[in-house]
């Protein structure tokens, strides 16, 4: 395979924070006509209940079957053929229709009740909602070939597509009737899935005639020069192993391997199911104890929830997409059941110091997030809100108790994510057992301090356990490069220089948060450029490499 998996990582990881900033802006711009038009109580009900939902559903089903399959195609390519992967990935649909039902239960009845007004509408979203999920999950095969085969910009523009039909239809019918907003999010999500499969599938249609009279082209005596896009399209694709669409379907290729499915990948994707489990209860813990048990009303869920999408900003439009291209990039760099002075030690030299430059990225990122928001975080509220919402000055300390985490956020999603990418499966279930832990902890610190701090004990207690798993992650890395003299690491310190002026730039913004809005935002860039111009030139080396990688994307 010539394809070069580390720059489709870095192509991948840059197209996809793009795309989730523009996501971002395009969430937060309807989520305050929600609130200025609405009404809090329905983007509660629609963000966190309705959500929750969808997340927990797409979660269960895909999660582990799509971890287990990369690492699978990455090294057990030679005993896993691609028809048992294409039969594993559609069990994705069978199982979300079976976690459907139990699911379905639990929301309709179960959970707080919804005001009477809205009952009829949220009985409605939740089986859109179920049925939606089912649906994405028919155009999982493509997805997961798609990214095997580096198909990045392919994955955006869908993702990109899917979110603004969801978005153009939601307003279409809200514009139109304020009193339907549940009932539109429903149909909105419904178009949505329905625009990802046709999407996927289409495209493959058209790619698969394409590649066939590509290949049929060269192989002529004298064949034709082929234009540009299409060498970016059809080159290096001569392990691609589809002819037809049909297989992508169960069952439908050949497989000479004899059997449907794989048993060594079905032990690894169970390893992967139980820490999935315990990952969305970690992830997504606050929702469900806001959902179970009446801490907060669904007008108060709402600023939590808004609140939350401002603070965790960074962890979702750029340290995820780094998150999930890392990880691609470890499991097709690094074999779990080898140890590392037995792999070829370029690659190993290679992912330690990608490794390295991950962790300094994005803690570095996180510390520029945590120091800024302790003085930026009203003027920010003030801006999207108006005075009514930061009235009280809850919205204020949450969003700079969340900077905390962001910076928490970003070393755990690469130290664990870079933990799982290169754990065995005996590994992976003898972390299950501590990720248990963890899950139950944090449930239990969660109800706790949410009665004594309020909402912000929800912060304290992620901000708990995202240090115990970072403490965790970081000794496995440590433990797995001390006999090759490497410490990746070091990432984790940003540097002398930069550290003071970070610290510097902190106590001024804050000496001036009382100043006029104008002066006080002045300060702050300013602050802000000398900070970006401290972490240049002590890291120069860094800079350098990434402008390197960056032009030889762009030239490609």
């Amino acid at each position: 395979m010539a394809r070069n998996v580390l720059e489709s990582s870095l192509l991948g990881a840059g197209f996809s924070i793009i795309f989730q900033i523009l996501c971002r802006i395009l969430t937060f711009g309807i989520n305050a006509y929600i609130v200025r038009h609405v009404g809090r109580e329905v983007l509660g009900i629609m963000n966190v209940r309705l959500l929750l939902l969808e997340s927990t559903l797409l979660f269960l089903s895909r999660e582990a079957i799509n971890r287990a399959a990369l690492s699978a195609n990455a090294q057990q390519g030679d005993r896993c053929s691609w028809a048992q992967l294409i039969n594993q990935m559609w069990l994705t649909v069978p199982i979300c229709a079976v976690l459907c039902a139990p699911c379905l239960y639990i929301w309709l009845n179960w959970l707080s009740a919804v005001d009477a007004i809205y009952a009829s509408q949220y009985e409605f979203a939740c089986y859109a909602v179920a049925f939606s999920c089912v649906l994405e999950l028919m155009a999982e095969s493509a997805v997961f070939v798609a990214q095997v085969f580096c198909f990045v910009k392919l994955k955006i523009l869908l993702n990109t597509l899917h979110i603004l039909v969801r978005s153009a239809i939601f307003l279409w019918i809200v514009t139109g009737d304020r009193s339907a907003a549940i009932n539109a999010f429903a149909i909105a999500q419904l178009s949505s899935a329905v625009t990802i499969v046709l999407g996927q599938y289409g495209f493959f249609y058209f790619y698969l005639k394409g590649f066939k009279d590509f290949v049929t082209q060269q192989a002529k005596k004298k064949p034709v020069a082929p234009k540009a896009w299409q060498v970016s399209l059809y080159e290096h694709m001569d392990d691609f192993p589809f002819k037809q669409l049909n297989d992508f379907l169960p069952g439908v290729m050949f497989n000479p391997n004899g059997k449907h499915f794989n048993r060594e990948l079905q032990t690894l994707t169970l390893s992967f199911v139980k820490q999935g489990v315990l990952k969305q209860i970690l992830t997504e813990g606050e929702k469900y104890v806001m959902s179970v048990s009446p801490v907060l009303s669904f007008g108060e869920q709402a600023t939590y929830d808004v609140v939350n999408n401002l603070g965790s900003m960074a962890a979702r439009f750029i340290f995820r997409p780094i998150e999930d291209s890392s990880y691609f990039y470890f499991t097709q760099t690094l074999s779990r059941d080898i140890k590392l002075a037995k792999q070829p030690q370029e690659r190993v030299r290679q992912a330690s110091s990608v490794l390295n430059n991950l962790l300094l990225g994005v803690s570095s990122i996180g510390l520029i997030a945590f120091t800024f928001g302790q003085s930026y975080s009203y003027p920010v509220l003030l801006l999207y809100g108006g005075p009514d919402f930061v009235a009280g000055g809850l919205p204020q300390s949450l969003l700079q108790w969340h900077c905390l985490a962001i910076y928490l956020l970003a070393v755990n999603g690469i130290s664990e994510g870079y933990m799982f990418a290169t754990n065995t499966s005996r590994d992976i279930d003898k972390y299950n057992y501590l990720m248990a832990i963890f899950s139950i902890s944090f449930l239990v610190l969660s109800y706790i301090l949410t009665g004594i701090f309020g909402p912000v004990g929800f912060i304290f207690a992620n901000c708990i356990n995202m240090l115990s798993r970072i403490l965790y992650s970081t000794y496995y890395i440590r433990h797995q490069y001390r006999p090759l003299s490497l410490d990746p690491l070091l990432g984790l310190w940003p540097g002398k220089l930069f550290g003071c002026t970070l610290f510097l730039a902190g106590i001024a913004c804050y000496w001036y948060q009382s100043s006029d809005l104008a002066t006080h935002l002045g300060v702050g860039v300013l602050a802000g450029l000398a900070c970006l111009l401290s972490w240049v030139l002590a890291h120069r080396d860094l800079v350098r490499l990434a402008w390197r990688y960056g032009r030889r994307i762009k030239i490609e």
